[in-house]
């Protein structure tokens, strides 16, 4: 479950850099789908977390339209993890932690695998 986790986290940040190179951004129905598979979610929950990636999606789009830079991304992503938080047990919130601390430590790396 843990290893699912960290590769939808991956994958995101893969979809990102792809729509920093012109590509699209990975599609918020995955995410959330990936999400309900790892941290056992209900419907509710994934179609609330889906609304906050739709949400963080149009806002990542319209900062890169006006030219804005990879730090100004940083507060909408934190913002969406904080919101899908507000949403989880405390198991599932731990869990999720978890998945985020180790996708920021491999960004530190420089991505690396």
């Amino acid at each position: 479950m843990r290893k699912f986790l960290l590769m939808c986290f991956l994958f995101a940040g893969i979809a990102m850099f792809c729509n920093a190179q012109g590509g699209g951004m990975r599609d918020p129905e995955q995410m959330s789908k990936g999400l309900q598979s790892m941290l056992k979610l209900n419907d509710g929950q994934t179609a609330k977390i889906k609304a906050i990636y739709i949400a963080q999606n149009i806002k990542i789009d319209s900062l890169r339209k006006a030219g804005a830079d990879r730090a100004a991304l940083h507060p909408v992503m934190e913002s969406s993890v904080v919101q899908i938080k507000a949403l989880l047990t405390p198991d599932q919130a731990v869990a999720f932690q978890k998945m985020v601390d180790e996708r920021r430590a491999r960004a530190g790396q420089g991505g690396g695998n």
